[in-house]
């Protein structure tokens, strides 16, 4: 007569524990590593964004008065997401200051910030990011 071979109880819960285990112990780091590459995007994106704002001051001696006007004008190809908010409308701009010599002229965007008001995993404020 043959015996059935199989796994007890106890072997089947020892092993449901150790994933359970691995998979706790995985989760917040695979988290972080997330956010992480996030943060990475915002820093390229802001840095781009800065960049694009700076060349169109260098040929145009103005600020653009908002950022549709870099993809307009061909500095960018579009408007990138926030990594952050997952939006392109959430960006916060920081207006440039009047010029004396030409006070009716309008300022323009000088500077480009996330719209977020989340914590980096560095204790900042994404929207503090310069």
């Amino acid at each position: 007569m043959k015996s059935i071979r199989g796994f007890t109880l106890i072997e089947v819960l020892i092993v449901v524990t150790l994933v359970v285990i691995l998979a706790s112990i995985g989760m917040p780091v695979y988290q972080n590593s997330v956010k992480r590459s996030r943060e990475a995007v915002l820093k390229e994106d802001l840095f781009r964004m800065r960049d694009a704002i700076d060349q169109y001051y260098a040929d145009k001696n103005k600020y653009p008065q908002s950022l549709q006007d870099l993809v307009t004008d061909g500095y960018l190809r579009e408007v990138p997401k926030d990594p952050i908010t997952n939006s392109a409308d959430t960006w916060t701009t920081v207006p440039a200051e009047p010029d004396p010599a030409n006070p009716v002229a309008e300022p323009g965007v000088y500077n480009v910030k996330s719209g977020s008001e989340d914590t980096s995993l560095d204790g900042s404020k994404y929207a503090d990011w310069e």
